[in-house]
């Protein structure tokens, strides 16, 4: 049976415009579960998140069932679109995702330009470093290539040699900076693109050999009956999982602290759960909401 994510059909958009993407209407997102609003963790909002009634999210939206765009090609959906709207509906407050730069939201993040980033972001030390994160979903890292693995990619040694197509500033890049010791004379060609649509079409039209991705988008355009017969996953290996996390300012704790209680509150409450599933998404549950990495008060 076909994941429900699979059959949403155009939110991949620059990739699936070469398969006809506005042929024939898509199928919603489904409604998400009712909220009711927490006086007492609305009453932790910041001052000026409570007057302005609304929390601003970067997200890139290019990773679907994560994030991407709907079908009208304007509404950004996915999995975290609806965490965060259950989020706002517990808070009490309108969520507005906004589309950004995936290399430069944590400087939007961190000057105030945008409330908190939530697009698949992966957690790690030197992130840590400009943000605080509050951890709500793990994944590691795919190969994906085209449909029938034409140059017998079969793991990350098989990249040496090859051009690899990635997104720029995503943990992707690293790891393939970190696999070039494996490559002796022939070292993996790296391209950046600012979103995961530009580095698929590369692999799509055969200018890249591989695309790096999180496990969710790489199951999804493996697995969406619009992209399943140009794209292959590799296999089941996900390399390095981590934490995916909600970026806050560093100068921002008190927001931090109160998103970190409120998706606890909707993992307790089943919500959380209810949302890995409407999406097809439960392989990247957690038991526990984090930040950066740690139970809170652990610092």
């Amino acid at each position: 049976m076909m994941p429900r994510y699979a059959r949403r059909g155009c939110a991949v958009a620059m990739l699936l415009l070469l398969t006809a993407c506005g042929a024939s209407p898509a199928e919603s997102p489904p409604e998400g579960p009712t909220v009711a609003v927490d006086a007492e963790l609305r009453a932790l909002l910041p001052d000026d998140v409570r007057e302005a009634g609304v929390l601003t999210v970067a997200t890139d939206a290019s990773y679907p069932p994560l994030n991407s765009f709907g079908p009208d090609g304007r509404t950004i959906v996915g999995f975290e679109p609806d965490l965060m709207a259950a989020l706002g509906d517990l808070l009490g407050i309108r969520v507005e995702f906004e589309r950004r730069d995936f290399d430069t939201m944590l400087d939007d993040v961190a000057a105030h330009r945008i409330g908190v980033v939530v697009s698949a972001m992966t957690d790690t030390v030197d992130r840590q470093e400009r943000a605080d994160f509050v951890n709500y979903f793990r994944a590691g890292t795919s190969i994906v290539v085209q449909r029938g693995n034409p140059r017998g990619i079969h793991d990350l040694n098989g990249l040496c040699g090859e051009v690899v197509a990635v997104e720029a500033g995503t943990v992707q890049v690293d790891l393939l900076e970190r696999s070039q010791a494996g490559c002796a004379e022939a070292p993996i060609m790296v391209s950046t693109f600012p979103t995961n649509d530009d580095a698929l079409l590369e692999l799509r039209t055969g200018r890249a050999a591989a695309v790096l991705n999180d496990y969710p988008p790489a199951v999804f355009i493996t697995t969406n009956e619009r992209t399943e017969g140009a794209f292959q996953l590799v296999s089941d290996v996900q390399y390095e999982p981590g934490l995916y996390g909600m970026a806050v300012a560093k100068d921002r704790p008190e927001l931090r602290d109160l998103l970190a209680a409120a998706v606890g509150r909707l993992v307790d409450s089943g919500v959380y759960e209810q949302l890995l599933e409407s999406w097809d998404v439960r392989s990247g549950a957690v038991s526990e909401v984090t930040i950066n990495g740690r139970a809170p008060g652990s610092f």
